[in-house]
């Protein structure tokens, strides 16, 4: 198992990545989830509901794929489904 780590994934410093040690990852635009994904499961990621700087995090995360990103009922839905929450 590898320990959790952080960094950064955009030209930002509030542009958050954490890897988890076991193998998931998580994006963060400040201190709010934005997006993320499990070891064997596809990347999750929710539309934006803040402004252009965290537009600017969810493009980096997914290359401006709007059509795919959760509103955010579905974004926590998808999170609790992964996690067991």
């Amino acid at each position: 198992m590898s320990l959790p780590a952080i960094q950064h994934y955009a030209p930002s410093d509030n542009a958050i990545q954490l890897f988890d040690g076991q193998g998931n990852v998580y994006w963060f635009s400040y201190h709010t989830l934005i997006a993320f994904k499990t070891v064997d499961g596809p990347k999750v990621v929710r539309e934006n509901s803040w402004g252009p700087t965290t537009g600017k995090h969810l493009n980096a995360i997914d290359g401006g794929n709007k059509k795919s990103r959760l509103n955010p009922v579905e974004f926590e839905r998808a999170f609790a489904h992964a996690f067991g929450r």
